[in-house]
């Protein structure tokens, strides 16, 4: 009887890791299933861009997998049973159960509102591309000299303000940042923000809390009014209650505590990658939600999940550490920074059209390894042990 491999969740990690999977395991022994809600793989990297009228390639999961026996299931997950070893699903046809022997669960995150009042009524997200697309759609149908308003200086908030005024100079474009913009940036790479967000007529509020959204404007914590008729909320990710739902040892934040090996730390035949897992990074700091963890993640959980089933006592350890943050400020612009392996900046970094190239290259990058999980010939290795032998061997 073949392993049952399920991999919940077909964003940057769980997709990576199914392919990857594929390319390590022979195919009469395993059968991988992916299971996700979009027919397409999604580049979330490029929300911005959808949410400013761009249009991306499309890139249907059937074409990605086909020829790697990873059949593509397209349903919603509502619920986990890690001790029964079952996933509930939907979908067009109606409710489903199916049981794994090895879950990846990869469902990744969404926009977290933080509990601030008006921000499920009033305000647009880029998370995901249905909600990026209403947003587009907002944008599309706001008159020139209508009012945008940032929400967020993290990385999402300044691709996110950078790309909207860059696309509509008629509009009155602000981002509100908590701390200072940029702040945790070096001084340069700071300089070339200030003079992007000049450039483009960026109004900036720094050191702003944003208390209350309402229609037309929003509302800080020390009472200022900023004029808003469309505000973009990007403060953070929240991810999915599913995994805090079931028996999985979980943290404050929702996500699957897993080892090195992106295992859970309490059931062992579940594996948890990118945003859905909190795992630790050098310093002992849990690596962000972001891209450039989970694709390593994914590397590590799928490597060892192959070792294990096929006998080998060793498996490689991927990279989870970080090199650079890479923003883009629009189509034209951008900031390379390079920080430590626990990201911290250092003094070195890319700034303007050299950057935008480099940021460019790092989203093609990221989807082209989609489709090429592993970057060298492999040879599949069959499972050597049995069922009972491999969950006996993981308890």
């Amino acid at each position: 009887m073949k392993h049952r491999i399920v991999v919940l969740g077909a964003g940057y990690a769980g997709a990576i890791a199914a392919g990857r999977l594929a390319k390590r395991l022979h195919p009469d022994d395993t059968e991988i299933t992916v299971v996700n809600a979009d027919a397409d793989f999604v580049e979330r990297v490029r929300m911005h861009q959808v949410a400013t009228g761009q249009d991306l390639k499309r890139r249907p999961l059937t074409d990605i997998y086909a020829g790697t026996g990873v059949d593509v299931r397209l349903a919603r997950v509502t619920a986990v049973d890690a001790d029964r070893r079952t996933v509930a699903l939907i979908d067009d046809h109606g409710t489903d159960e199916i049981t794994y022997d090895t879950l990846v669960y990869a469902l990744g995150s969404t926009a977290a509102d933080h509990v601030v009042p008006g921000v499920a009524e009033h305000a647009y997200d880029i998370a995901g591309q249905p909600s990026a697309l209403r947003l587009r759609d907002r944008l599309a149908h706001l008159a020139a000299g209508g009012t945008v308003l940032v929400v967020g200086g993290g990385l999402t908030g300044l691709e996110a303000v950078t790309e909207i005024a860059e696309a509509r100079p008629d509009l009155d474009v602000a981002i509100a940042a908590r701390g200072g913009l940029g702040d945790w940036l070096t001084g340069k790479a700071q300089q070339h923000l200030r003079g992007v967000c000049d450039r483009l007529g960026i109004t900036v509020h720094e050191h702003t809390d944003v208390a209350r959204v309402d229609a037309t404007n929003v509302v800080t914590r020390d009472g200022r009014e900023i004029p808003a008729q469309v505000t973009v909320w990007t403060t953070g990710f929240a991810v999915h209650p599913i995994a805090a739902a079931t028996t999985l040892a979980v943290a404050d934040t929702g996500q699957i505590v897993v080892d090195d090996s992106m295992r859970s730390v309490s059931h062992p035949d579940v594996y948890a990658v990118g945003d859905a897992a909190i795992a630790e990074g050098p310093g002992g700091k849990p690596l962000r939600m972001s891209c450039a963890s989970g694709i390593p993640m994914a590397w590590q959980a799928a490597d060892a999940i192959a070792a294990r089933l096929t006998g080998q006592t060793k498996f490689p350890k991927a990279p989870l550490r970080y090199f650079n943050q890479c923003i883009s400020l629009g189509r034209r612009d951008g900031i390379i920074q390079y920080v430590t392996a626990d990201d911290r900046a250092k003094p070195a970094r890319l700034t303007g059209k050299l950057a935008a190239r480099y940021k460019e290259f790092v989203c093609v990058g990221g989807a082209w390894s989609i489709a090429h999980p592993v970057l060298y010939p492999v040879r599949r290795h069959r499972i050597v042990a049995t069922r009972s032998e491999i969950r006996s061997a993981a308890s």
